[in-house]
């Protein structure tokens, strides 16, 4: 895996890197450094590490940076992580030729998470049709495999 993040928009994946492509080798060039990832993985702490057809793992921690005034993890640290590879997972089932975008994620926090821990965000596929794409996730820790957040999301499927 080489960790590749843009350092400037035009570094970004453009329309054609993405409909080119099947949503799931998107993803994979993603995670080997063919094609530039998110800037949000640098600032919040965490990048994708494996896709498979209806799965996709983020691997993170929050930091100091990531948490709120009760000085634990922000729960937007957890909405964040989960939506990714959440959204990603009902990526990798995409044809050439079709995008996607979040239309609502829900998220279950279980525990605190606390700072440096380090996590999987595991997203699975439910249901991949022509116009809509549903998938779960969890986060759980990768020494002490504690569940500490899960969600849903609903995605809309789109062609060019």
């Amino acid at each position: 895996m080489t960790k590749r993040i843009a350092q400037t928009i035009d570094e970004l994946p453009d329309m054609d890197d993405v409909l080119s492509r099947t949503g799931l080798e998107f993803m994979r060039d993603v995670i080997n450094g063919t094609l530039a990832g998110p800037p949000i993985g640098r600032t919040l702490g965490f990048w994708p590490i494996e896709a498979d057809k209806g799965r996709v793992v983020f691997e993170g921690a929050p930091t100091f940076d990531t948490t709120n005034p009760m000085r634990t993890t922000h729960g937007g640290w957890y909405g964040a992580i989960l939506d990714s590879c959440m959204a990603c997972a009902v990526m990798t089932e995409l044809p050439k030729g079709s995008r996607y975008t979040t239309l609502e994620f829900k998220v279950n926090i279980t525990r605190n998470l606390p700072l440096g821990t380090k996590v999987h965000a595991v997203g699975t596929v439910l249901h991949a049709g022509r116009s809509t794409g549903v998938s779960t996730g969890e986060i759980r820790g990768v020494e002490d495999r504690r569940l500490y957040a899960t969600g849903s999301t609903t995605c809309i499927i789109m062609g060019a």
